[in-house]
């Protein structure tokens, strides 16, 4: 099985796939007048005045809350886990590709925050609902909605996988990763006890509805990200001396793997491959998943909401994701290149300056990013559902996920990352062309704001 999907998935990541990931966000790059550079500063005065001044809407999500719902889908394992992945698989140039799909990423999430609130509607109970099915069902030609069925079926599968299985997955093996440093050891039985506390867990808080999640990953996000990061700064100002050959290493393995892992990575054309499926998987930019999210919110501009998609991205990729490879660039410990190494080489490089004791906030970290995941997937996948079985389906949808966050907890990591990147790279295709084809909708947006909203008023 996993010789099968690593063949699907070196297709899906193929040289098309890269083609049209980073080709939509050059064109609409060029087309926005480069809005995550131009927008970038009212986007950062934005996302620190809604998180000093938090407001509350009685009616929905705001629109801070429908950033945090998103950062809790990206800012996952994937930050932690999957960086060091690429890292070992890719060398340290794989880091650069991220960089490069974050860049272009953060007008990809523009464009696609900004259109789901553009085309958000109201379902049967109510509630303010957007992403890209309503965008192909509003903007797209008739004989293209069958684009939207095909995405909402991919985004089902994706909640198990890429939202749920490879989540728990990685808090499992961070926990046990701190029971095995205490003279314990790894067990099936006690794995399965700690994905049934999970799951019972997600289930209260995902039967919560949008809101709730909302609600919870306003005051869970911030809180695992700021521990996390203030843990990384501890590490790289320890290991301060060997920052800039870090970035030389990054910048030197992007072109020339061999001459970074002494041969045992060779291939340029894998260190871009594995960093932007990576990337991808890190900050979603081009799967369409987080404009379910922006797409509830309420805002004055549809391209008000975009400044947070700019944020999302910059916060995910560029802080979060750098700060994760630096920590294991500059800590010494051995990279196993060639193998996906997981969090295992993350908790070695914090060990180093630390000691083991480390583990234990590390994996609090993991836990609060992994459960904010599996909420924000939840709310994905199961606005999914309900573009394809009605809004009925919500109480089932959560009950399934219950189960597969008990079956992620025993699962083998290969295939579940394996599994996780295919998905990833399959759900990006109609989104995309979707984005492609809304652009001229995306410019008048851009125009109208920046001609009333100017670039140097105030948040």
């Amino acid at each position: 099985m996993v010789a099968f999907l690593e063949k699907v998935n070196h297709f899906v990541w193929g040289i098309p796939a890269l083609i049209l990931i980073l080709g939509v966000g050059i064109y609409l790059s060029i087309r926005t007048g480069f809005a995550q550079i131009t927008l970038f500063p009212k986007a950062l005065r934005s996302f620190f005045g809604r998180l000093l001044h938090k407001t509350t809407n009685k009616d929905g999500v705001t629109s801070f809350q429908a950033l945090c719902t998103a950062l809790a889908a990206t800012v996952g394992t994937g930050n932690i886990v999957g960086v060091a992945g690429a890292i070992a698989i890719g060398g340290p140039g794989a880091i650069f590709w991220m960089w490069i799909c974050g860049i272009f990423g953060m007008v990809t999430k523009f464009a696609e925050a900004a259109l789901a609130v553009r085309y958000q509607e109201r379902n049967a109970n109510g509630e303010t609902v957007g992403g890209p099915m309503y965008m192909i069902r509003q903007g797209l030609p008739k004989r293209w909605h069958w684009m939207a069925v095909v995405y909402a079926f991919f985004g089902v599968v994706a909640a198990f996988g890429v939202g749920n299985a490879t989540q728990v997955n990685a808090v499992i093996g961070s926990i046990n990763s701190v029971v095995i440093s205490f003279g314990g050891q790894e067990s099936l039985t006690g794995n399965l006890i700690l994905g049934i506390l999970l799951a019972v867990l997600i289930t209260v808080l995902l039967l919560g509805g949008a809101k709730k999640i909302g609600v919870v990953a306003e005051q869970l996000v911030p809180f695992a990200a700021v521990l996390y990061i203030i843990l990384g700064i501890g590490v790289l100002w320890a290991r301060r001396n060997g920052i800039g050959e870090a970035f030389a290493s990054i910048l030197a393995g992007a072109f020339s793997p061999r001459s970074v892992t002494g041969g045992m990575l060779g291939s340029a054309f894998t260190a871009l491959r594995v960093g932007a499926s990576r990337g991808v998987f890190t900050n979603e930019a081009g799967m369409g998943t987080a404009s379910i999210a922006h797409g509830a919110a309420s805002v004055s501009h549809p391209a008000e909401q975009g400044l947070m998609g700019i944020m999302e991205v910059f916060l995910d990729t560029i802080v979060i994701c750098t700060m994760t490879a630096l920590v294991i660039l500059t800590s010494g410990v051995h990279i196993p290149y060639g193998t996906d190494a997981g969090g295992t080489l993350t908790a070695m490089a914090f060990s180093s300056v630390y000691g083991e004791w480390i583990l234990i906030p590390i994996a609090m970290a993991m836990c609060c990013f992994a459960v904010a995941t599996v909420l924000g997937w939840g709310l994905y996948g199961a606005r999914c559902a309900q573009y394809l079985f009605g809004e009925d389906v919500w109480k089932k949808f959560v009950m399934i996920q219950a189960v597969t966050v008990v079956i992620g907890a025993v699962m083998n990591t290969g295939t579940v990352w394996l599994l996780s990147e295919t998905v990833n790279g399959l759900m990006s295709v109609p989104n995309l062309i979707t984005l492609a084809w809304l652009s001229p909708e995306l410019v008048k947006l851009t125009r109208q704001y920046k001609e009333n909203f100017p670039i140097r008023q105030n948040s």
